[in-house]
């Protein structure tokens, strides 16, 4: 079944968006409310620390705000895993499954991004021990059982909704990634669509049915003239690979960011595209019954204005026809 997808960060760039954090934090709220009522299908809550925008730090915070105003929309959480104790996030993610009946989904992620490593006394060269071990910890935590970590028993309780626990998803862009994604998680969120081949074909070696569960490739914004729509965007576009590419630039990661001045050079690359209702629905249905659209309702401190037109046009418009 296609998968729409609607993404927050929560940014606020210094002299780009007009609203206080609190206001923005509201405004996310508001259309995570208003989203589940649409029928949209899953909303991502990112995870980046000590930005100067202020980018959501606390992703499992906003999703538990976010499941006391939804009902059926999945609460998909983004987590660092080399920055917090694990135990702790099976804890925060079991109890987001029962305040919210059973929607809690994970990212577990590596991390790139040099300064937060340091703010949390993590290691970047053990991203990957950090991830297979904390999948481990989420697994086991989540039979209510004792367990051990390290040197220490744990015991996670009450259980979550789920069983066996919410689904488990790993993140990455690299072939080591998308393998160890197929060997131990639900599934796999590739970060650029090369990362998918690996994944699947080692799925087909495990003898697995390949998931594949929000990848970013492409952040979609629905507008009746696009063409006006990409000037107001124009900005914030810009303003977001940028960042993203300088963070992946520090670590040598490889994304779909890229560092760019020219907006119309951003706009043919396809990142960010700006489509009629007509052409969104075209697109999706170009993708298939597996397919996956992300909507990014407030990119890079846009106004909540622009970013509810999107999504009004996208619920009126596209959701009819998929």
């Amino acid at each position: 079944m296609l998968d729409v997808h609607v993404k927050f960060e929560c940014r606020n760039p210094p002299g780009l968006c007009r609203l206080t954090p609190g206001a923005q934090y509201q405004e996310a709220l508001r259309m995570a409310a208003w989203v589940d009522r649409k029928g949209f299908h899953t909303i991502n809550f990112c995870e980046h620390h000590g930005a100067e925008d202020g980018y959501l730090p606390s992703p499992a915070v906003m999703a538990a705000a976010t499941a006391a105003l939804s009902e059926t929309v999945r609460l998909q959480v983004n987590c660092v895993i080399p920055y917090h104790d694990p135990v702790r996030v099976a804890e925060d993610i079991a109890v987001l499954d029962i305040i919210s009946g059973g929607r809690a989904e994970i990212v577990v992620l590596g991390g790139y991004v040099p300064s937060e490593f340091a703010m949390f006394g993590a290691q970047l060269n053990h991203r990957g021990q950090s991830i297979e071990e904390g999948v481990r910890v989420l697994r086991a935590a989540w039979t209510g059982e004792p367990f051990v970590f390290g040197e220490r028993r744990a015991r996670v309780t009450p259980r979550p909704v789920q069983r066996p626990g919410p689904p488990v998803y790993i993140g990455g862009g690299v072939p080591r990634a998308a393998r160890r994604a197929a060997a131990i998680a639900d599934g796999f969120v590739p970060m650029f669509p090369e990362a998918w081949a690996a994944y699947a074909a080692e799925c087909e070696r495990l003898g697995k049915k390949p998931l594949h569960k929000g990848a970013v490739t492409a952040f979609v914004t629905v507008a009746d003239d696009p063409d006006e729509a990409w000037r107001e965007l124009a900005p914030h576009a810009l303003y977001e690979t940028n960042c993203y590419a300088r963070w992946q630039a520090e670590t040598g990661v490889t994304g779909i960011f890229r560092e760019m001045t020219d907006a119309e050079a951003l706009r043919r690359l396809g990142t960010f595209p700006v489509l009629t209702p007509e052409e969104c629905i075209r697109m999706i249905r170009s993708l298939g019954d597996e397919g996956h659209v992300l909507l990014h309702p407030l990119i890079g401190g846009v106004h909540p204005d622009f970013g509810w037109r999107s999504l009004e046009l996208f619920a009126d418009k596209v959701m009819p026809y998929i």
